[in-house]
C-alpha cells in the first residue's frame, strides 16, 4: 500500500474513536464523516496518481521495447545490405539471388507475424530477438491467420500461453559451444481446430521442468496438449476455434 494511502486510512481511527466514546456529542459524528470523506477523496486521488504514474512507465518500458526491436532490425537491413552489395560488386548473381530470397522469406514471416491480430503476442514474437542470444524462434505459419479473430473470447489467455512456452523452452534450452538454441514453431489451422508444434533443435536442462512449466503455461488458455516428448523437447498443442 502507498504511504500516503496508509496514513490517510489510519487517519480516520482517531475522529472514529472519539464517536465510539462519546457517542452523545452529535458534532463528532459530523467531524467523524468529514474526515472520513477527506480521507477517501485523498485516498482516490494517490491512487489515481499511482496508476498514472504506473501507466507512464509502462507506456515508457513499450516504447523504449519498439525502439530496440526496430534498432535490431535497422542493423539486419544493414547487413543483409552489405551482403548484397559484396555479392553484387564480385558479380556472383546466384548468391545475390538467393540473399534477395532469404529476405523475401523474412519478410514474409514478419508479414505473417504483424497480421496475428494480439499485440503483445506480436510485439513479443518481433522483439524476441533483442531479448536473448541463446535462443532463436523459426515461426512458420500456414497461410495468414489472425488469432484475434480465431479466438474472439479469449484471445489474452492465448496469448499469453504462447508466450510463457516459449520462456518456458528459453529457461530450459541448454547451451551448446555457444551457438543458439533453435525453436521451431509450426502453426496451422483448419476450420475447427488450431494446430501447433514445438520442437527444440537443441538440448533441455530438464525436461520434466520443461514438461511442468509448459503445462502451468497452459492453464486456463484455449490450447490444450495433443502430444508431448519431454526428452526431445517436443510439444504439440491444439484449440478448437471459436472460444
Amino acid at each position: 500500500m502507498n504511504r500516503t494511502r496508509y496514513y490517510a486510512a489510519s487517519s480516520v481511527i482517531l475522529p472514529a474513536a472519539a464517536v465510539l466514546i462519546w457517542p452523545a456529542h452529535r458534532w463528532l459524528l459530523a467531524v467523524f464523516l468529514a474526515w472520513t470523506l477527506a480521507a477517501a477523496a485523498w485516498w482516490m486521488r494517490s491512487l489515481a496518481r499511482e496508476q498514472a504514474g504506473q501507466l507512464e512507465r509502462l507506456e515508457q518500458t513499450m516504447q523504449q521495447k519498439a525502439i530496440t526491436t526496430l534498432n535490431h532490425h535497422r542493423h539486419d537491413w544493414m547487413n543483409d545490405l552489405q551482403i548484397i552489395y559484396g555479392y553484387s560488386r564480385m558479380g556472383k548473381t546466384d548468391k545475390t539471388i538467393q540473399c534477395v530470397e532469404q529476405i523475401k522469406e523474412r519478410m514474409t514471416t514478419e508479414s505473417k507475424i504483424a497480421k496475428l491480430g494480439i499485440p503483445s503476442l506480436v510485439l513479443f514474437l518481433q522483439s524476441f530477438r533483442t531479448m536473448t542470444n541463446a535462443m532463436v524462434i523459426d515461426l512458420d505459419i500456414d497461410g495468414e491467420l489472425n488469432l484475434a479473430s480465431l479466438f474472439p473470447e479469449s484471445k489474452e489467455r492465448a496469448a499469453n500461453a504462447i508466450i510463457e512456452l516459449i520462456q518456458a523452452y528459453r529457461s530450459a534450452a541448454a547451451s551448446s559451444d555457444g551457438h543458439a538454441a533453435r525453436l521451431l514453431v509450426d502453426v496451422s489451422a483448419d476450420e475447427e481446430t488450431l494446430h501447433m508444434a514445438f520442437h527444440l533443435d537443441g538440448e533441455l536442462k530438464s525436461g520434466s521442468e520443461w514438461k511442468t512449466n509448459c503445462e502451468r503455461a497452459l492453464q486456463g488458455s484455449p490450447l490444450h496438449m495433443a502430444g508431448v516428448d519431454d526428452g526431445k523437447g517436443m510439444l504439440m498443442l491444439e484449440a478448437q476455434l471459436g472460444n
